[in-house]
């Protein structure tokens, strides 16, 4: 009886809000997907998207919250802006021939250094990507640790991938005689370079982390 008590007690990791609202992203996205190459449905596919990214910011927050933070959460947050962004990144490189290589650059570049990140956390410890030890690089602790940096640099990267993909469509609404999406591209591309540089220099510090925990094993082996 007592044994049926603690397992019915147990928090079911599943419905943690955070994680609904997880569900809720994957969900959008997948809508995102299915309509991104109909040329009559691009505001619902930008629209789907934009609010699963939008949601990002509200998993997080309702995590620490309430109490709520799991491993489930936080592997769920990283897949779905891992695949997101490469579900709209193949669609522009469709859409945008000429540009099919540096689509692809990005996309390897994001999946790679975000993966080597994570793992490089998993083998030092670090309960989550963003708690690492960054001391010795300046750039990610500041990119890491500020969150107004980190949600402006992500909103900014995803704006101009989304608003690239709205001026295959359309000009949008003119503002002082400048289009909109037009305009938006080129505003927000100093963030997506600067993003893809972050990335990089995130891949290289993982890497050189890695290596730091093969260094002490070895060492220790030997003794």
């Amino acid at each position: 009886m007592d044994s049926m008590k603690m397992v019915t007690s147990q928090p079911n990791v599943f419905l943690f809000v955070p994680n609904l609202i997880g569900y809720a992203r994957v969900f959008l996205m997948f809508l995102a997907f299915y309509y991104m190459t109909d040329t009559e449905m691009y505001k619902i596919t930008v629209g789907c998207y934009l609010l699963s990214q939008l949601l990002d910011a509200f998993d997080g927050h309702a995590a620490r919250m309430l109490g709520q933070t799991s491993k489930l959460g936080a592997m769920l947050d990283q897949l779905t802006d891992r695949c997101s962004t490469l579900g709209l990144v193949m669609a522009l490189g469709l859409l945008y021939p000429t540009w099919f290589l540096f689509f692809q650059c990005y996309a390897v570049l994001d999946i790679a250094s975000h993966w080597l990140h994570l793992t490089a956390s998993h083998y030092s410890g670090a309960t989550s990507h963003k708690q690492i030890d960054l001391s010795a690089n300046p750039l990610l602790y500041y990119y890491y640790q500020n969150r107004t940096v980190l949600f402006s640099m992500c909103a900014g990267n995803e704006v101009f991938f989304a608003a690239l993909y709205l001026l295959r469509f359309t000009e949008g609404p003119t503002v002082a005689g400048y289009s909109l999406f037009r305009t938006l591209v080129i505003v927000c591309a100093p963030v997506m370079v600067l993003k893809s540089v972050i990335s990089l220099v995130q891949l290289i510090a993982a890497a050189r982390n890695i290596v730091i925990v093969d260094t002490e094993e070895h060492s220790r082996a030997r003794q």
